[in-house]
């Protein structure tokens, strides 16, 4: 099958979803939710009618009309937002709406019931042990972490951790990473990805200051402008009890917190790394850990 032929039967998949969906996210929503008279029982049309969300969304009723049965017609950012708060969508409809009207999708926004889910969260990255992890948001700085990123990581409560800054900037993490130099490149690769995504967060930018004023190695890496996802990087550390460890770190997204992402430390088959783990989350390893790796 040709790719011209793949893609309009692509097309016409997208139009009948979104006249489907439409249709649903209407038919859910009632006049009064929306600020109208209900009209009794001689109103037939469940939820609200084409011409009203029209009204409400401030846009002609022939539109909207096309917009529903899926014709080729411009849409705007500003039209599917009106629209999207008319039907009462959430973060994840309104993005879908985008997908299918043939938009790129808005930044992922956390929705305010899923804001609480740091208990749950919190659960995770125990279960994780004994292997480090930890919880980064959107501007490095490290929210939540297990006992054994405490013990291998350095990772303490009474240090404000942001994992960018502190990359560049921990000697002590310099010395005992043998993986820093090699790492180096991709961790600010990763960095300029994560600017590129959201280039209007002045949150991103004062880090992106933060670490240039502190590094000249960072701003010539910097320099580069290599662009990379964040995926898996391999680790190795020096620890003063257990000697080296060969560590594997994954970071993770949940698509219901954009903001977070989830860095697990897997040991590697070298180094016995994963009994040197275990050892120091037992209560020997715990009383003779005086001097955790920083990182």
């Amino acid at each position: 099958m040709s790719d011209v032929a793949v893609t309009g039967a692509g097309r016409t998949h997208r139009r009948s979803e979104l006249r489907e969906f439409l249709m649903s996210r209407r038919a859910r929503v009632s006049p009064a939710e929306a600020g109208l008279p209900d009209g009794g029982a001689r109103r037939r049309t469940p939820g609200l009618r084409r011409e009203e969300v029209a009204v409400l969304a401030g846009v002609g009723a022939s539109w909207y009309q096309w917009l529903e049965q899926g014709r080729d017609i411009s849409v705007s950012p500003q039209v599917l937002d009106a629209v999207a708060r008319v039907l009462r969508l959430s973060n994840a409809e309104r993005r879908h709406l985008y997908v299918l009207a043939g938009l790129n999708p808005p930044t992922p926004e956390v929705a305010p019931e899923k804001r609480d889910m740091c208990d749950g969260l919190r659960r995770l990255i125990d279960t994780w042990m004994p292997y480090p992890a930890h919880i980064m948001d959107r501007y490095y700085n490290c929210v939540l972490y297990n006992d054994a990123a405490a013990m291998v990581l350095g990772m303490r409560p009474d240090l404000t951790w942001n994992c960018l800054v502190d990359y560049f900037t921990n000697p002590l993490y310099r010395l005992r990473a043998e993986s820093w130099e090699r790492n180096a490149r991709t961790v600010v690769a990763q960095f300029r990805a994560a600017c590129s995504a959201d280039p209007g967060d002045e949150g991103l930018q004062e880090v992106l200051a933060r670490v240039r004023a502190a590094s000249d190695e960072f701003g010539r890496l910097w320099e580069e402008r290599n662009i990379e996802d964040a995926g898996q990087l391999r680790k190795e550390l020096e620890h003063p009890l257990v000697g080296l460890l060969c560590l594997e770190s994954t970071a993770l997204k949940v698509p219901a917190r954009p903001d977070l992402t989830i860095v697990l430390h897997t040991p590697l088959d070298e180094a016995n790394s994963a009994a040197k783990l275990e050892w120091l989350a037992s209560p020997e390893g715990r009383r003779g850990a005086m001097y955790p790796v920083a990182g």
